[in-house]
């Protein structure tokens, strides 16, 4: 039985809550503002990864400047996308989503700080809200067009049918991204404001719209006549430059420290996402550090190699004995050679260092479970329960406590458990069935019951609710 990678693919995740829309919501990126269906069709569309390693650094970058921002962070969902282009962006309902290949392409943490300030500057100037304004005023013109070049085309104008519509929607694009353009401007003040207030180096922003403006250049002939939404134009980064030249933390370095951490993480991603020669030619063995050992025991993992696995990260658990991150790769190292009994020491050292982490538990859990020893199920529950009262939006984990009920026998169990992997995900008619077949076999009035009636109200509720609109 295969358990999710350390860092892991998740398939459905819940970002579909009662603080994001199930609908087409605006969102505003690094690199662009677009449409992103938020749900659990986008789930299969957008690849969303898990690592507890990579979600907490960023978090460390982005809390401070969500508390000089003025917005609560508790409030704000950051989630990690499995691709290697340069993007984060921000949805409606204070969800912000970071590309790994922030990771793999930014140079330091101050750059990717940069981009989480820029994205914050998003959030609070309130531009997801007003975007979807601006795009229901840019569709006036395309829709008029529209109605225009169909008369035509029934006239038989083809030709000029055509070009009635693309006038329309080159109008509407216009008009949506000039103010599209006047928000990122805002967004860099706001990022750069931000930045000083939580004595950051604003340099690290300037550097990666640099480097964008250079990418433009080459790509775009003329930029004069190519509508983007992001314009990574010269004067962009001028302005930026004088904002962050003028603050007098311009010169704070990363410290070694935070370089060492950021790099580790990086490391990491590119271990497990990039083809194998491009890892080991980013990290050839002949590199002994720490972060190219970390990159080698995640692609001899995925190789699969044992031996060279185990080698690279039992050299870092030598060093870093309570680093709880290489315990939990030691553990998936087993898991994913099919000895998942030997893994549950590593991950159980990882939960005992980190007894905060949701996905750390659930990954032993997992592990227990992938033995197929009795004896092991009630602690994999045990765990479960533990991880879901932590996070209850973790549909892996809500699968594998029904894996677990199941092999005891608990069918009700199994079905409740189901239920809530369902709801997790936002598909409310499965979660209610599974939900009403869990109630017939609990026993009335207890709290599973009543759970499951809880669930069959919500989900019953929301769909009334989906239906009238």
């Amino acid at each position: 039985m295969a358990i999710c990678n350390p860092l892991r693919r998740l398939q459905g995740r819940k970002f579909v809550s009662d603080r994001v829309r199930r609908t087409a919501a605006f969102a505003l990126g690094f690199f662009g503002a677009f449409w992103l269906q938020i749900g659990p069709a986008s789930a299969q569309g957008i690849s969303l990864l898990q690592d507890t390693e990579t979600e907490r650094l960023i978090r460390s970058y982005e809390e401070p400047i969500l508390g000089v921002a003025g917005i609560d962070p508790n409030a704000v969902k950051m989630y990690i996308v499995g691709d290697t282009s340069l993007n984060a962006f921000v949805a409606e309902g204070q969800n912000i989503f970071v590309n790994t290949g922030l990771f793999i392409q930014l140079k330091n943490p101050n750059e990717l700080i940069g981009v989480l300030a820029h994205e914050t500057g998003h959030m609070a100037g309130g531009h997801l809200t007003r975007g979807t304004d601006a795009i229901a005023k840019a569709e006036i013109p395309m829709l008029l067009s529209m109605a225009l070049g169909i008369g035509a085309a029934i006239a038989g104008a083809g030709e000029a049918a055509m070009v009635l519509m693309g006038v329309g929607q080159s109008a509407a694009a216009a008009q949506f991204f000039q103010f599209s353009r006047v928000q990122e401007a805002t967004a860099d003040q706001m990022g750069q404001k931000y930045l000083r207030a939580i004595h950051q180096s604003g340099m690290g922003m300037v550097n990666v719209f640099e480097r964008m403006a250079n990418e433009e250049a080459m790509i775009v002939k003329n930029p004069e006549q190519f509508a983007t939404s992001h314009p990574a134009s010269r004067d962009r980064v001028e302005n930026m430059r004088q904002i962050a030249e003028a603050s007098p933390y311009r010169d704070v370095p990363d410290s070694p420290q935070a370089i060492h951490a950021y790099e580790m993480v990086k490391a990491k991603i590119i271990g497990f996402q990039l083809p194998v020669q491009d890892v080991l030619y980013r990290y050839p063995v002949t590199n002994k550090s720490a972060p190219a050992r970390y990159a080698r025991a995640m692609v001899y993992m995925r190789q699969p190699n044992l031996k060279m696995a185990l080698e690279e990260i039992n050299s870092l658990i030598k060093e870093e004995p309570k680093n709880p991150f290489f315990y939990e790769v030691l553990g998936q190292i087993y898991v994913s050679m099919s000895q998942p009994l030997k893994g549950i020491e590593p991950y159980q050292k990882s939960v005992n260092l980190m007894p905060d982490a949701p996905e750390l538990r659930v990954a032993l859990a997992a592990a227990q479970i992938a033995t197929g020893q009795k004896t092991y199920e009630q602690k994999a529950i045990d765990n479960l329960k533990i991880a879901m009262q932590q996070d209850s939006e973790s549909p892996f984990g809500w699968y594998q406590m029904a894996q677990a009920y199941s092999d005891l026998g608990n069918p009700a169990m199994a079905d409740l458990a189901t239920a809530e992997r369902y709801y997790s995900v936002g598909d409310l008619r499965k979660s209610a069935v599974f939900a009403m077949r869990s109630r017939q076999k609990l026993a009335k009035g207890s709290p599973d019951w009543e759970r499951a009636n809880d669930i069959i109200a919500v989900a019953v509720s929301q769909m009334k609710q989906q239906r009238g609109n």
